[in-house]
Order: structure tokens, then C-alpha cells, then sequence
């Protein structure tokens, strides 16, 4: 299970990454304007659009992996596993004797037993 926390932790990682630098490169709305009046950008590799819808693209795919991995840590990081016993978990213990069984009989000493100071030497 930790590798694939591992796993799933690069994989956020990276696609954080990715957004942050794709995020960067991206031209805002009012960089459009430049293009009309001929600034050369059809001239590009993908075209005066296709940079555009290429970086919304990766960047939309690079979100969806963020956030499945997110929610994937998420869950992960939220489930427990049930708590075991370790070496003792199949031992049964013998029940207690029961208290009532003794309650009616005093608590008397041994019949053999020496009277307390008896058993000290002279």
C-alpha cells in the first residue's frame, strides 16, 4: 500500500508541476489583440490557435490528474486498517472462576499452616 501511495504522490506531484508551467506559458485573453495586427504569431508551430487549444488541453488533462490523485491520497490517507492482536490474536484465554461460586465460604487460613511467627527461627 505504500508504494502505491508512492506512486499516486508523484503522480500529483508532477501534474502539479505540469499546470504550473503550463499555466505559464499560456498567452492571456488580451494577448489575442497582437495577432490581429500582425505580430507573427500564425507563424507558429501550431498555428495562430492551435498553441492555445494545445496548452488548455494538456492543462484540462493535467487538472484531472490532480485531482484524481488528490482524491486517491485522500482516501487512502482516511482508511484504517482494523487493529490486530499481533502474535496473540488467535490465543484464547480461559475464562475467570466466578465470584459467586466462593462469596458464601470466609476466607480461613490452611489448616497446616504455622501460626505467623512460628516459622521464624530461634
Amino acid at each position: 500500500m505504500l508504494v502505491l501511495k508512492n506512486l499516486i504522490f508523484v503522480a500529483q506531484f508532477l501534474s502539479a508541476l505540469g499546470i504550473i508551467g503550463l499555466v505559464l506559458l499560456q498567452h492571456g485573453k488580451g494577448a489575442d489583440m497582437g495577432a490581429a495586427f500582425g505580430s507573427g504569431s500564425s507563424g507558429s508551430l501550431f498555428g495562430a490557435t492551435g498553441a492555445a487549444n494545445f496548452l488548455s488541453r494538456t492543462t484540462a488533462i493535467l487538472a484531472v490528474i490532480f485531482f484524481i490523485s488528490t482524491l486517491s491520497l485522500t482516501f487512502i490517507g482516511s482508511h484504517k486498517p482494523k487493529a490486530s492482536a499481533g502474535v496473540l490474536e488467535g490465543v484464547i484465554t480461559p475464562a475467570p472462576a466466578s465470584a459467586g461460586a466462593n462469596a458464601g465460604k470466609a476466607a480461613l487460613p490452611p489448616v497446616d499452616a504455622p501460626a505467623p511467627g512460628q516459622d521464624v527461627p530461634k
